[in-house]
């Protein structure tokens, strides 16, 4: 039988309502919206289905949600989401981080010397060692004297486990002094991030459909290209828990696709940046 053939006869074999039960708890449980992407659920899930001796999507539906361990759970949304980023991503949000955002901070935090910062939904780990790279710049020799941490999470321990590996072919549009002074050349014409922005980040696996309940909150979050597998409801009710998190005059950054509900209690100061 050919591929054609195959996809058919999957899609025939996944019923409504087997489709509708396996959308219903990815929302409910971590409100990633999969309500039109029934041909994606099957071509995405028919090797693992197979692979796993599972009968069809009936047996495998029953399974996952009644007995699927973490580690099923991991594969499903590894599977059905697209952990795609590279570093300098929309250079407008990391230009104003880098005029705006960061000499208000640091006049901000000169006693204590502490920043509070989240990339939410950090995929494979560009992000968070991207913004460790702008945050090491710019303090330059006072760097040592700051705690610059960052916290990086995602819900795909296959996307943090690539991140906390830290290897990565880079783009032209690195500048070419980050790649001298924060990577070191690995084998197949790779570079792996350097100790000190490996150690500036702290990944978490982390489900943003939860209770936010770190330590602190934060001056910053990071929150880019994740909403989109997100319905309104859910994306408007995520903002809130990002604005309880974030410290007065705080801001969320978003990406370029995405907006935030016209009711949110952030206020918008650039394309895709809002302050508390």
């Amino acid at each position: 039988m050919n591929s054609e053939a195959r996809g058919s006869a999957l899609d025939a074999a996944i019923s409504d309502a087997d489709f509708n039960r396996l959308v219903n708890f990815v929302q409910g449980q971590y409100g990633i919206d999969l309500r039109q992407k029934k041909q994606l659920i099957v071509s995405r899930l028919s090797n693992t289905i197979r692979a796993n001796g599972f009968a069809g999507f009936k047996e495998y539906v029953d399974y996952m949600l009644t007995k699927g361990s973490s580690e099923d759970i991991n594969q499903l949304l590894s599977r059905l989401t697209t952990n795609y980023t590279y570093f300098m991503r929309e250079m407008g949000a990391f230009d104003f981080f880098k005029g705006r955002i960061l000499p208000e901070l640091v006049r901000k935090h000169q006693r204590d010397k502490c920043l509070s910062i989240w990339s939410a939904g950090c995929s494979s780990g560009e992000e968070p060692y991207n913004v460790s790279m702008y945050l090491m710049d710019f303090l330059g020799a006072q760097a040592a004297q700051w705690d610059t941490r960052l916290l990086a999470t995602d819900l795909s321990m296959e996307a943090l486990n690539k991140a906390k590996r830290g290897v990565y072919e880079l783009p032209d549009t690195l500048p070419p002094a980050w790649k001298k002074n924060y990577f070191v050349q690995a084998e197949g014409g790779k570079y792996a991030v350097a100790p000190r922005i490996r150690n500036n980040v702290i990944f978490q696996q982390f489900n943003l459909m939860e209770p936010i309940k770190f330590k602190r909150k934060f001056d910053v979050i990071f929150c880019r290209n994740v909403m989109i597998y997100f319905d309104q409801a859910t994306k408007k009710a995520l903002a809130e828990r990002f604005y309880e998190a974030t410290v007065p005059g705080g801001y969320l950054i978003i990406s370029m696709s995405e907006n935030l509900d016209p009711g949110t209690k952030y206020r918008r100061v650039g394309a895709s940046i809002f302050q508390k």
